[in-house]
């Protein structure tokens, strides 16, 4: 029988799923249930902290690591560009929880930035500031993560125009996922989740897709 995937999750409210309709719909939750689909079988556990920035990453990695993660995703940097972080000091952090993680032989796959211009009460006239400077942001984390070691979701920005053109898919304080938005999220991760598995697969020659009956989702 297999051990199966330990999933970490780890960054901001977005990560741990704020606004999602019930626990089930958090991007964790629906990582799991995807993956179970799939035949893996797996137990995700959130260390996301909502209101992180980038440079508190390093505690989570903290309480990561004694878990053992198989493989590790990280969505991390609304709060930075709310909070004016310099972008290179945020990606600088994030490729330091990148490497951490890979140290320890995890697999880690990473969610950037969102575009902040996307969300639905930004004011025409600080689109293009916003978009500008969450641009900057996600690419300098692009490099960063890439550096490091990590497998990066999104980088051609794709999600942001998704976002931007439905409404429906924030929650009703209109910055956050909702449900439907996080599914849009999972859909970016999924992929590179799956070949980050068969990544750890390989390096300790040892199978980790035997399903035993249900995925575990701990918070």
């Amino acid at each position: 029988m297999s051990m199966g995937v330990r999933l970490a999750l780890l960054g901001d409210s977005i990560a741990a799923g704020r606004g999602a309709q019930h626990r089930t719909q958090t991007p964790g939750a629906q990582l799991a249930r995807r993956l179970l689909d799939d035949g893996v079988d797996v137990t995700s556990r959130v260390f996301a902290v909502p209101g992180a920035l980038s440079a508190q990453l390093a505690v989570q990695v903290d309480r990561t690591l004694p878990w053992h993660p198989h493989v590790a995703v990280i969505i991390i940097g609304a709060n930075d560009l709310i909070h004016h972080t310099r972008a290179g000091r945020a990606a600088r952090n994030l490729g330091d929880a990148v490497r951490r993680l890979r140290d320890v032989g995890a697999e880690v796959v990473v969610a950037p930035a969102p575009d902040l211009s996307a969300l639905p009460d930004t004011p025409p006239g600080l689109k293009h500031v916003l978009h500008a400077a969450s641009m900057v942001l996600r690419d300098t984390q692009i490099t960063a993560a890439i550096a490091a070691g990590a497998r990066v979701a999104d980088r051609d920005h794709a999600t942001s125009a998704v976002f931007a053109a439905d409404r429906e898919l924030f929650c009703g304080d209109r910055f956050h996922p909702s449900s439907a938005g996080y599914s849009v999220i999972v859909d970016t991760l999924l992929p590179l989740v799956h070949t980050a598995i068969s990544a750890r697969e390989d390096a300790c020659d040892a199978p980790l897709r035997a399903v035993d009956g249900a995925s575990r989702v701990e918070v």
